[in-house]
C-alpha cells in the first residue's frame, strides 16, 4: 500500500514535475531540454548491460565521486561503468572527468514505469548511489532484478532525518532495499539505523570528498594561470548564488580601496547565472572581463564563465571564498581549495557540509564571516599578511590529509558486494 500511494502521488504530480524541468529549468538553461526522454526511462542508445551504475545527482557529487570511480575502473578493468546524473552540468562534468571511459545518461524520475524501464534497459550488476539520493521505485526494481543497492558517502542531517521520520513507512521501505551503506560518521550511521536500516549493513568510512589527489597537471595548470595574471594578489569566490554575487562584488569594491591591484575571480555556481553576473558587473563600475575571452590585464574582476575549471582557479588563488554560505544555501565543498593549501573563507550557512567545516574551522584552516563587510575586512587582512595566509592554508591542507582514506574503505565495500 505504501508503494502504491507513493507511486500514485508521483504520477499525479508528473505534469507539474515535467513542466518544471522542461519549461522553467529549460528557460534558464536550454540544456535541460536535451535528452529529455531519458528522464522517463527512454534511451536512444543501447547501454552496456550488466554494468556497474554510479549515480551522482549533479556536479558536486560527480566531483566527489571521481576518485572513487577512477579507482574502481582501475581495479575492475573488465567491468562496464555507467555514471548517471540529474542535471546538464552534472552530465558535462561526467564527460570532462571521464571522457569515453564510462557511459552516461540521466537517471529517470522515480515514476514507477520510468524506473522499471531504466532497470530493464541497463540490467545493472550493482547500483551505487552517492549521498542521500534515496529513490523507492528505483531501489525496488533494482532488487527485483537481483541488483544490489549501495549508498556511499552517505549523510543524513538532523533536519532530513526528522523529515524521513514523518514518512516512516516509506523510510522503512527504502531501508529494506539497501544492501550496504557507507556513512560519513557514526552520527549519520545511527540516523539511518533509526530509520530501519539493519546495523550490519552500515559501515562508517568517512567522506570520500577528502580524498582529493592533485596531479602534476593540476599544479602546473594553476601555476601557469597565476603567471597569466602577472602574479597579482587573487581571491576567488567560487560557486556563488543570486543574492551572494552582489555581496561579493560589494566586498571587492572595499578590498580595492586598500589593495587596488587585487583581482577577484567570481565563479557562479550555475551557468545560467553567467550573463546575470555580467550585468551586475556592468552596473558596478568595476572593470572586468570573462574567462571565455582574452584576459584584460587591467581588469579588477574576472568572471569565470567556463565549466570544470574551479579547482584550477582555486589553485591560482591566494584566498578562496566558498559560495552558498552568505545566503541560506548550505555552502559548497571547500576541500579543493584546501588541497592547494589556500586559506578558506565561508559565510555562516554551511549545513550541507557539516561533516567538513567543524574540523576545518577548529584547525583554523577556514574563517567564518558574517556578511560582505566582514568578508572584505578578512580578505584585506589576509592579503596584507602573507605568513598568516600560508599558515591558514597549511592548516586547511592538514585537515584534508588527516581525513583521507574513505575511497579505499568504500572500494572495499563495493568489492564485497560484487563478489
Amino acid at each position: 500500500m505504501t508503494r502504491l500511494l507513493y507511486s500514485l502521488s508521483l504520477t499525479l504530480l508528473s505534469p507539474i514535475i515535467l513542466l518544471y524541468l522542461y519549461v522553467v529549468r529549460g528557460k534558464k538553461n536550454a540544456a535541460y531540454k536535451l535528452h529529455f526522454a531519458e528522464r522517463l526511462g527512454f534511451y536512444c542508445t543501447q547501454q552496456v548491460k550488466q554494468s556497474v551504475v554510479f549515480h551522482c545527482a549533479s556536479v558536486g557529487e560527480v566531483l566527489a565521486a571521481t576518485p572513487l570511480i577512477k579507482r574502481f575502473i582501475q581495479t575492475h578493468p573488465n567491468e562496464s561503468v555507467l555514471v548517471t546524473c540529474n542535471t546538464p552540468t552534472g552530465r558535462a562534468q561526467i564527460w570532462q572527468s571521464f571522457g569515453s571511459d564510462v557511459a552516461t545518461c540521466y537517471l529517470p524520475i522515480d515514476f514507477y514505469f520510468a524506473s522499471k524501464r531504466f532497470i530493464k534497459h541497463v540490467q545493472p550488476k550493482l547500483l551505487v548511489v552517492l549521498e542521500t539520493e534515496l529513490w523507492p521505485n528505483l531501489f525496488t526494481h533494482a532488487k527485483q532484478a537481483n541488483c544490489k543497492v549501495c549508498i556511499v558517502n552517505a549523510r543524513l542531517s538532523e533536519k532530513s532525518f526528522r523529515g524521513y521520520q514523518r514518512f516512516s513507512n516509506i523510510s522503512r521501505w527504502i531501508m529494506e532495499h539497501i544492501d550496504a551503506l557507507a556513512s560519513h560518521n557514526e552520527q549519520d550511521a545511527q540516523r539511518f539505523i533509526s530509520l530501519g536500516l539493519s546495523q550490519e549493513k552500515v559501515t562508517v568510512t568517512g567522506s570520500i570528498k577528502f580524498d582529493i589527489q592533485l596531479n602534476e597537471s593540476d599544479i602546473t595548470a594553476a601555476q601557469q594561470l597565476k603567471t597569466e595574471f602577472n602574479d597579482r594578489l587573487i581571491w576567488v569566490a567560487g560557486s556563488t548564488h543570486p543574492g551572494e554575487h552582489e555581496q561579493v562584488l560589494a566586498a571587492h569594491q572595499s578590498v580595492l580601496q586598500t589593495h587596488p591591484n587585487a583581482l577577484l575571480i567570481i565563479a557562479p555556481r550555475h551557468p545560467e547565472q553567467f550573463d546575470k553576473v555580467d550585468i551586475l558587473l556592468a552596473k558596478s563600475g568595476l572593470r572586468y572581463c570573462r574567462r571565455s575571452q582574452a584576459f584584460d590585464s587591467q581588469s579588477q574582476v574576472l568572471l569565470a564563465d567556463t565549466l570544470g575549471e574551479l579547482k584550477m582557479l582555486f589553485g591560482c588563488a591566494d584566498i578562496a571564498y566558498i559560495g552558498g554560505s552568505l545566503i541560506e544555501r548550505g555552502g559548497h565543498n571547500p576541500l579543493e581549495a584546501a588541497a592547494f593549501a589556500v586559506p578558506v573563507l565561508n559565510g555562516p550557512h554551511t549545513y550541507n557540509f557539516a561533516h567538513i567545516y567543524p574540523e576545518l574551522l577548529t584547525l583554523q584552516g577556514a574563517t567564518t564571516v558574517a556578511d560582505h563587510t566582514q568578508l572584505a575586512l578578512t580578505v584585506c587582512t589576509l592579503l596584507t599578511d602573507e605568513p598568516q595566509r600560508q599558515k591558514q592554508g597549511q592548516q586547511a591542507l592538514q585537515c584534508l590529509k588527516q581525513n583521507q582514506g574513505a575511497v579505499d574503505k568504500t572500494l572495499n565495500l563495493l568489492n564485497s558486494q560484487l563478489n
